[in-house]
């Protein structure tokens, strides 16, 4: 797996560097500003990007500007987006093209070296990988969205569980249910969000991207 690492603290960039290397992956580029990021993902399209949302020259959100740039030139393009804090917009706004390949994650998480790898897998793989922390502050509010609402209680526990990646197995483990109890709940969730299966998409990575927006 190739990847980019976009951070502007040295000694955290060189430690995802280790990192992601030890695990056996490639980092092809790594990226210490806003545009120099934007530089590394458009000449090297890696398999994923691993993005801080403060970087200079502004230190406001030129890491996730260069990421939302990116992935507007090369659709689906794989990114994690790191941040110190949960911020609302930001995550809103790299979820609004609609495609996977997605994750925001707390800089904290890079410190559990298999969550880190985890989640930097799963997004490369097309999927997401939510800091539940994000989740609960992207939700906020969003209760009184039209399709969420026809959702039960359970739905929305799995679907939580979902955006944070998981598999209905792990989701199963999680709640204390049976992999096909699961499965009937996704299948149930996916009707009243109105996804079906057309082969078009993956119907987990929409349900996310339309829990996640919100209203």
């Amino acid at each position: 797996m190739r990847v980019v690492v976009a951070e502007d603290l040295y000694l955290l960039r060189d430690g995802m560097v280790r990192l992601v290397e030890a695990y056996g992956h490639e980092v092809v580029a790594t990226a210490s500003t806003g545009p120099e990021t934007l530089d590394a993902l458009l000449t090297w399209r890696p398999d994923v990007a691993v993005v801080d949302v403060r970087m200079p020259p502004t230190q406001s959100d030129e890491g996730l500007r260069a990421a939302v740039a990116a992935r507007a030139a090369l659709p689906g393009l794989p990114v994690l987006i790191l941040s110190q804090y949960v911020e609302q917009l930001y995550a809103r706004e790299l979820l609004a093209d609609g495609t996977g390949g997605i994750g925001y994650l707390l800089k904290e998480s890079v410190f559990d070296a298999d969550q880190f790898v985890d989640a930097l897998e799963r997004v490369a793989g097309g999927g997401t990988a939510m800091d539940p922390a994000v989740i609960a502050k992207l939700l906020s509010g969003g209760s009184s969205h039209s399709r969420l609402g026809r959702l039960t209680a359970r739905e929305h526990s799995v679907l939580g569980l979902m955006a944070e990646g998981l598999s209905n197995q792990a989701i199963g483990r999680r709640l204390f249910l049976s992999e096909s109890a699961i499965g009937k709940h996704t299948t149930s969730l996916f009707g009243k969000l109105g996804i079906t299966d057309d082969g078009d998409g993956n119907r987990r990575v929409l349900a996310v991207l339309a829990y996640l927006q919100g209203p």
